[in-house]
């Protein structure tokens, strides 16, 4: 998710099922149970959203790969919790 998000960053997200398409959403994955994941908002259709990768061509697992993604018991990030790094 770089440059909107950086490996190590802690997110805050409240469950809501209001979706805006560019939002970053965290869910499950759909085949793999336990497996979270963190992506941007694609197309709304109905009750599910395309999960979309903002590097989607490094290999990123996305709603290409699984479909779309009901909107019920997903996260919409509203803090990025920045890492800290040591200096």
């Amino acid at each position: 998710m770089l440059p909107a998000l950086r490996p190590g960053d802690g997110l805050i997200a409240v469950r809501t099922e209001r979706i805006r398409r560019g939002e970053v959403r965290v869910f499950e994955h759909p085949d793999r149970p336990g497996f979270w994941l963190v992506k941007r908002v694609g197309h709304i259709r109905g009750g599910r959203f395309e999960a979309v990768s903002d590097h989607p061509d490094a290999g990123a697992v996305d709603s290409r790969r699984f479909g779309d993604v009901p909107i019920a018991g997903t996260y919409r990030v509203v803090v990025r919790v920045p890492r800290f790094r040591d200096t």
